[in-house]
């Protein structure tokens, strides 16, 4: 009988077989997030029965006959067991989401922890049965991919191989979440891998497809949102949607804004995570008793503004309240994602952007049900930072080649702005809180996960500030390198010395017993921490013009450990490169 481990060391070593091993690997996968998106969806539905008596998309609808003070406790109840349930089982003591996702995928090699993404799942899950609101689409997506990951461990499978799976997994659950494969795989490729590398893209497309036909066997093959037909009435609309995507981009950066915003004001509370949250739901809740249309997913909500049911007034109205009240829901600690809520932001403002233009122009629009999808496309590219991805679903939701159009204007504009005056999307905004910083090419977050500490070297050589000039021209000759690090009697770095810097007394030992090493050192030479990244040794290797510079344990002892030479952070450039290539 052949061991598992064999097996797994064999798979992992495919070589020019690879390709053909993911292709195939990819479709367990699209299976197994197709099956975590459908879990995730029944467990919201189980949930939501415990907490409010009924089970439905329709949530709003379906609280019309639930006492007032049953909405309040369950979205403070929810919110206390989410929280007790952050603080004693997730890392960090903090949800997990789609940011985690492309931090394992650019950073960690494409490694997950499984276990944290069931439970970062089942919290996601308890907060929007609960009333909280945030959106689905975003847990699935950290489930699915987990899900690939534990693929990935089981089978033992490479830096490469593991990555690519992580997508696989990310467009299986975009695309049973939407029933839109094209644009599970570009959602995958945008915003999770940040290439569009020909060896991932077949894995991913044949992942993505496997996900929506499971999807569509066990839901039935119906899109997110039931969208009524529209047409672009005139080309004079264009100018229309251009300016709906700079009124887009303004709603995008008041909700990342916001969330941010409500973070700070629930860091400063002094108390522990699940009293945020429980007191997040109460808030929430209060909200919800007057305004039932913000509170879960929302999509009931997002429909009635797709069909031209809701006022210019209750669109604005519900713009605000939707932006404040997901704000504190994902502030205060809780689950759940940013899709559905930046997609029902996108709706309320498109609409009554729509309202307006109508009334301007009425013989000229096209209604304002298709300003609504123009500004969802717009809004969720923008706070996605996935222009593309975004535009493809909505082609997929419509199948209006014409309306697509006004979309790519919108979503572009948008996302351009948000990009410019902000300078992240949700996500990058939310890695850059933790200190991953993802700007520059995929080679540069490379550099930036890698130290010092893993390339220094300690070829160096010491002198002591008390030793003579023949001491000091002695050891120089024997320095490959030509510098010479000098430091005191415990070791910490007073300096350097090279030929250069002894002037005439290089070759004239006349100074000899008149100088000391102290007295002809260059103080305050630059040096790296051992635990700086690469990104930054390197940008400092090329301010200074230096080939090779020290490396102490911390800038306030100073004690010299290793040497930082210019080659070896430049191979190790080139091979970050060339990773990211692959």
């Amino acid at each position: 009988m052949v061991k598992a481990g064999h097996i797994a060391k064999r798979i992992g070593r495919i070589g020019r077989h690879e390709q053909i091993v993911l292709t195939t690997l990819a479709v367990g996968v699209g299976a197994l997030g197709a099956g975590g998106a459908i879990a995730f969806r029944e467990a919201i539905s189980l949930f939501q029965y415990g907490f409010f008596g009924f089970s439905s998309e329709y949530f709003q609808s379906g609280l019309e006959t639930v006492p007032a003070w049953r909405v309040v406790a369950a979205t403070t109840g929810g919110g206390l067991l989410v929280g007790l349930l952050i603080h004693f089982f997730l890392p960090g003591r903090r949800a997990h989401g789609v940011a985690d996702v492309i931090e394992a995928e650019l950073v960690k090699g494409g490694q997950v922890q499984v276990r944290t993404g069931f439970m970062a799942a089942l919290v996601s899950a308890l907060t929007l049965a609960s009333g909280g609101s945030s959106g689905r689409e975003g847990p699935v997506v950290h489930l699915a991919a987990c899900l690939g990951g534990l693929v990935s461990n089981v089978l033992r499978l490479d830096r490469s191989a593991r990555q690519t799976l992580l997508g696989c997994g990310v467009a299986a659950g975009v695309a049973a979440s939407f029933n839109a494969p094209i644009a599970g795989v570009f959602f995958a490729l945008e915003v999770v891998m940040g290439n569009y590398a020909l060896g991932a893209f077949a894995p991913v497309v044949i992942a993505s497809v496997t996900g929506t036909i499971i999807s569509r066997i066990y839901f039935g093959d119906f899109p997110a949102f039931i969208i009524p037909p529209h047409g672009i009435e005139s080309f004079w609309e264009f100018p229309a949607f251009a300016i709906l995507g700079v009124v887009s981009a303004l709603a995008a950066v008041s909700f990342i804004w916001s969330v941010g915003v409500s973070r700070s004001v629930f860091d400063r509370i002094k108390i522990p995570i699940y009293g945020k949250t429980a007191l997040g739901g109460l808030a929430v809740g209060l909200a919800g008793l007057g305004l039932p249309h913000i509170l879960g997913v929302g999509y009931e909500a997002t429909d009635q503004a797709l069909k031209e049911t809701l006022a210019f007034e209750m669109l604005i109205i519900l713009a605000i309240a939707k932006t404040a009240a997901t704000a504190v829901t994902l502030g205060s600690g809780a689950g759940g994602g940013v899709f559905s809520p930046s997609l029902y932001i996108g709706a309320m403002i498109g609409g009554a952007f729509g309202v307006v233009a109508t009334e301007f122009q009425p013989v000229l629009s096209s209604g304002h049900g298709a300003y609504t999808l123009v500004g969802m496309g717009a809004v969720a590219g923008a706070v996605l930072g996935a222009p593309i991805s975004t535009i493809l679903m909505v082609f997929e939701l419509t199948g209006d080649y014409e309306l697509t159009i006004g979309v790519m204007i919108a979503t572009v504009i948008a996302s351009q702005i948000t990009h410019n005056a902000y300078g992240h999307s949700f996500f990058s905004w939310q890695l850059a809180q933790r200190g991953v910083d993802l700007s520059g090419g995929r080679e540069d977050v490379l550099m930036r996960s890698r130290l010092v500490a893993d390339i220094m070297r300690r070829d160096y050589v010491t002198v002591s500030k008390r030793a003579d000039l023949e001491e000091v021209r002695r050891k120089l000759v024997g320095v490959p390198y030509g510098e010479l690090f000098v430091v005191d009697e415990e070791n910490r770095l007073a300096g350097t010395v090279t030929l250069p810097d002894l002037s005439e007394m290089a070759f004239n030992d006349a100074y000899d017993n008149m100088m000391l090493a102290g007295d002809v050192l260059r103080e305050r030479p630059p040096v790296v921490c051992a635990a700086d990244d690469l990104e930054k040794a390197l940008a400092l290797l090329e301010s200074e013009s230096d080939g090779h510079i020290a490396v102490v344990d911390g800038i306030r002892t100073m004690r010299l450990i290793g040497v930082l030479h210019e080659r070896d952070v430049l191979v190790a450039y080139h091979k970050s490169v060339l990773e990211a290539r692959g």
